[in-house]
This record gives C-alpha cells, sequence and structure tokens, in this order.
C-alpha cells in the first residue's frame, strides 16, 4: 500500500516537471540499494498535496476551455487538458473510496 502512495508522488512529481507521460520505470518508485530516501511525508501530506494538484489540474482544464472559446487555444489542447483533469479526479475519488472502506471496516472490527 506504502508503496503505491510512493508511486503516486512519483507521479505527480514527474507530471509537476513537466514530463509529457509517466514511463514504466518511474511508475514503480523502489529504493536501490545504497540509494539516498528523501524525508518520508504523512498520509495526510500526500492526501493534501493530491488534492491540491487535482485541484489545480481541474482549474488548468477550465481555463484551457475558456482560451479555446475565445479563440486563443485549439481542439487538441483542450481534449489535452479536459482528458488529465478527469484522469485526476477519477483517481482522487477511488483513492478516496478506498479510505472510506477501510475506514469503515476499521469501526465495524469488535474490539
Amino acid at each position: 500500500m506504502i508503496d503505491a502512495i510512493q508511486s503516486i508522488g512519483a507521479f505527480l512529481a514527474t507530471r509537476e516537471t513537466g514530463a509529457a507521460e509517466l514511463t514504466a520505470s518511474t511508475a514503480v518508485a523502489t529504493p536501490q540499494a545504497g540509494a539516498v530516501l528523501p524525508q518520508s511525508q504523512s498520509f495526510a501530506e500526500v492526501f493534501g498535496n493530491m488534492t491540491t494538484d487535482v485541484i489545480r489540474s481541474m482549474k488548468s482544464a477550465e481555463g484551457v476551455s475558456l482560451q479555446a472559446i475565445r479563440g486563443e487555444a485549439d481542439t487538441r489542447e483542450v481534449v489535452d487538458a479536459v482528458m488529465t483533469a478527469e484522469q485526476s479526479l477519477q483517481t482522487a475519488i477511488a483513492i478516496r473510496d478506498k479510505v472510506v472502506t477501510a475506514y469503515l471496516e476499521i469501526a465495524r472490527m469488535q474490539i
């Protein structure tokens, strides 16, 4: 589970640096022997950063859509921005659903 969260962090870092796409080598963030690991973040920080990135992606897609309405952006740019925003939103919803399900399972446990 932690590896999956680190992979999301690697994806977000890759996307922020302007990389065109996530490659298979960056999708699995496994530390090598002797490699220095970055300072770990708490789950709340990772979740908060992911939420901020989703909001930023949605605002970016909205901005590109408005530019297209004004005739300043082509259709391809709009489709790319909207598809990226949709993918980010679907990922955030899936993670939220998993967290809620895990919480409900823990709440139902007998002590």
